[in-house]
């Protein structure tokens, strides 16, 4: 079940609960002060009552600050390598790209829209139950190619610039090389991997159609993405990855990753 559905459900009967108690108290108190020189004893809140009371604000911060400022997410692939690791814990914007309602995703202001070389959350096309993460490479109305490990977009390649060798840490990929590359989309600048010994998943050209985004993995040989599935609608679109507040290592026994946290998404 969506995390928001149930903090909505919390919501609503914490909520529930200390409204129709407080109307019970109310009713009650005006009937008993009818009988002259009545003194109304004090009375302890029944403990169902003392809880919801205590919780409906703390569940209507988290549910608020949740749907429409910052949400946390875990990575649980290397699909996005070397930007980020198995076990980071990142926060994402939810604002960045319009204001939506929860649960049902529908957007009722419109702030800004993805940007090519974002890393963006997304709910996965095929089972939106699944949140995914990838980087933005196309907008609406762009033409793309992707051809022997190389991405062009509207015509154009992509600067790309070696920098040196990346070596997989994660469970399944521990010992294997690939080659680091900086990749430069617009205004951003950042790192992919390319397995120079796999075999490349080739677009010869794509359209993106209107209201929809091209995303691909950085870890370019070990991702699901739209080279296989297409396009993420823009109804699917969850908000912006920016800061990564904490990391746990996913071998060597775990623990802190220290290195990694505090940083910047790029």
């Amino acid at each position: 079940m969506d995390f928001s559905l149930i903090m909505f459900i919390a919501l609503l009967i914490t909520g529930g609960i200390t409204l129709l108690y407080r109307i019970y108290s109310r009713v009650k108190g005006r009937g008993n002060r009818r009988f002259a020189g009545y003194s109304q004893p004090a009375r302890s809140e029944p403990i169902v009552v003392e809880y919801a009371r205590s919780l409906f604000p703390v569940i209507l911060i988290v549910f608020v600050l949740r749907s429409f400022v910052v949400e946390p997410f875990r990575i649980p692939s290397g699909s996005m390598l070397p930007s980020l690791h198995i076990g980071d814990f990142i926060l994402v914007n939810k604002y960045t790209y319009g204001i939506r309602l929860p649960i049902l995703n529908t957007k009722i202001a419109s702030v800004g829209s993805p940007e090519r070389g974002d890393v963006m959350v997304f709910r996965y096309p095929v089972n939106p139950e699944l949140n995914f993460i990838k980087r933005v490479i196309g907008l609406p109305g762009d033409t793309l190619s992707y051809v022997d490990k190389k991405l062009s977009i509207n015509g154009q390649p992509v600067p790309t610039e070696p920098n040196g060798e990346f070596i997989y840490q994660q469970a399944k990929m521990r010992g294997k090389t690939a080659s680091q590359i900086q990749e430069t989309i617009d205004d951003s600048v950042h790192q992919i991997l390319l397995d120079e010994g796999g075999l490349s998943r080739d677009l010869a050209q794509v359209n993106v159609p209107e209201g929809h985004y091209f995303v691909m993995g950085d870890n370019r040989d070990h991702s699901n993405d739209s080279r296989f599935w297409r396009f993420v609608p823009e109804s699917h679109v969850v908000g912006k990855a920016f800061f990564i507040w904490f990391s746990w290592k996913s071998t060597s026994g775990g623990g802190v990753e220290w290195s990694r946290i505090g940083h910047s998404i790029e």
